[in-house]
């Protein structure tokens, strides 16, 4: 028999080596977001029990409880919409139209511009055209030659407005024509941008790539490579493009690796930094701080009234502060990803305008001046992909088309006159101009009893909406009929470019507001003591339990 003494000694000792195990598996636990967005396997589990299922016409104008003569009145609104942006956009609609049968993309988007319910009957009887022809100041025009202003941004690539896109493309392949499309060697220009680089980053070395999300991924295979750790930490909400590691949950089809999702400015995950072991480095991605632990913003998902933003400078700054003083005393890579923020908020980036280094920095987007182009910079012991003692041991990364000679001439001009005194008066007073110009809109309105705000950071912009229904996501094609152009995801983002002049913003106010009037009047904002976003969520839940089981 063995003694009993022995045994519990074994127990205790069983008991003590579980114990410190078991406290990092709850710090881990509690620095998660609570949410489902904060729980990437459990999110994809849920995501593949949710039932597909679509509104017929009665609940497409019904389906908060209006009564039947505002159904009546929305859906005369809706087919007066629909013919008229039918009849005006008659060429782009038909071009749109006939590229989806091929053009996944094209069916992706348009599945997904509103709440999945409704996404069948608007496809049916309401099109919008996804071509477009020319683009001059702040505007941009269709096939059918109508004009909108442009808030799309285009996806954060246009920072500084069409025309200085279009001049660094026709420049730069002036410059790289006589070499022309030769990969391998290198234009003088990426010794040029090289150095421009790494006295705009601060750090040591660049690698170019194709993309941004090729540039986030090198980052962190660098990261895993220097620190011989196998777990990224993500923030929830963040992206950082389309790779398995930083897109965790939904729009994956595997699970997590090796990634973290923790909750943006919060203790618990500063204490998860502090006394875990295996973290290879923390991505930040500074957009976030319009919406910290949230998604970005699409309409889609605006099944009722929750969406919220606001952007606290000081707040975020100490935050940074805070990560990168932990990301120091741990040795834990700290990634600032500015493929989209990158010169928008300051000539430097976000490191500039928040006043942190990064151990690497990723840039994207503007910084191709039009062109496709994905860029790491990092300390020099960061971003070296071999050892001399162990020849075998690389970090491969190269591409076909890294540093084209066309894209390096593009970005050559782009960070020239990133340099010069035009470009330097649109970074004079930007936060200033751009908030003054946001109280404006919110302003006018209130003014006009209309349920609509919006947030900022700079010129980035969403829209949230101030009574519950479960029709804001219709918004989208008002704004569209008054002659502004939103990207696929709708309010969630407008983008302005820095070159918007006070009359051209005041044009935009105008549209917007009357947008939300005709919307207004035509009845989506109808108003019901009973109709709360809590009684919102609820009835949906009951309805996807109806058809799931």
């Amino acid at each position: 028999m063995s003694d009993p003494i022995v045994l519990s000694a074994i127990a205790v000792a069983s008991l003590a080596a579980a114990l410190p195990f078991a406290r990092r598996r709850v710090e881990l636990s509690l620095a998660k977001h609570p949410s489902l967005t904060g729980h990437s396997r459990m999110a994809k589990r849920v995501a593949r029990l949710l039932p597909g299922y679509a509104y017929d016409e009665t609940q497409f104008f019904g389906s908060d409880g209006a009564p039947a003569a505002v159904q009546a009145q929305r859906h005369a609104g809706f087919m007066r919409l629909a013919a008229q942006l039918g009849t005006r956009h008659a060429q782009s609609i038909e071009a749109t139209r006939h590229a989806r049968e091929g053009l996944s993309d094209l069916q992706f988007t348009g599945a997904y511009r509103v709440p999945f319910q409704y996404s069948p009957y608007l496809r049916q009887h309401l099109a919008v055209g996804a071509f477009v022809q020319r683009t001059d100041g702040v505007t941009v025009t269709d096939l059918d030659g109508q004009s909108f202003y442009d808030l799309t941004g285009s996806y954060g690539v246009n920072v500084f407005g069409h025309d200085f896109y279009k001049a660094c493309i026709a420049e730069g392949s002036a410059r790289a024509a006589e070499l022309g499309p030769i990969l391998g060697s290198y234009h003088p220009a990426v010794a040029w941008n090289v150095g421009q680089l790494r006295r705009i980053s601060g750090l040591d070395e660049v690698s170019f790539h194709m993309s941004g999300t090729e540039a986030v991924m090198q980052a962190v295979r660098l990261a895993r490579y220097h620190t011989k750790r196998k777990y990224l930490v993500r923030f929830n909400g963040a992206y950082h493009g389309w790779w398995e590691d930083v897109q965790p949950g939904p729009g994956n089809p595997l699970p997590p690796g090796h990634t973290y999702t923790l909750k943006e400015m919060d203790a618990d995950t500063l204490r998860v930094l502090r006394r875990r072991s295996d973290i290879a480095c923390v991505l930040v991605n500074p957009l976030q701080a319009l919406h910290p632990n949230r998604a970005a913003p699409s309409d889609n998902t605006l099944m009722d009234s929750g969406r919220r933003a606001a952007f606290d400078r000081e707040a975020y700054t100490t935050w940074l502060q805070q990560l990168r003083q932990v990301c120091t005393e741990r040795g834990i890579v700290l990634i600032f990803d500015e493929v989209f923020m990158g010169f928008r908020l300051a000539p430097g980036g976000a490191q500039e305008y928040f006043g942190v280094q990064a151990d690497l920095v990723t840039y994207g987007k503007t910084l191709g001046g039009g062109l496709p182009v994905g860029v790491v910079c990092g300390k020099a012991a960061l971003m070296k992909r071999y050892r001399e003692e162990r020849p075998a041991d690389i970090c491969f990364a190269r591409g076909t088309f890294n540093a084209h000679p066309y894209v390096m001439g593009a970005m050559q001009v782009f960070l020239e006159r990133l340099h010069s005194a035009p470009v330097r008066a649109l970074y004079a007073n930007l936060d200033t101009t751009w908030n003054r110009r946001a109280e404006q809109m919110n302003l006018r309105l209130r003014e006009a009893g209309l349920p609509v705000q919006v947030a900022n950071l700079s010129s980035v912009w969403t829209v949230f909406y101030t009574q519950p229904s479960r029709y804001n996501w219709m918004l989208q094609f008002y704004l569209r009929a008054h002659g502004l152009h939103l990207s696929w995801v709708g309010t969630g983002r407008l983008i302005f470019s820095l070159n918007y002049s006070q009359t051209d913003f005041d044009e935009v106010v105008s549209r917007f507001v009357a947008a939300a009037r005709e919307m207004q009047a035509d009845g989506w904002w109808w108003q019901d003591d009973r109709l709360t976003n809590r009684s919102i969520r609820r009835g949906l839940l009951r309805e996807i339990l109806r058809q799931g089981f």
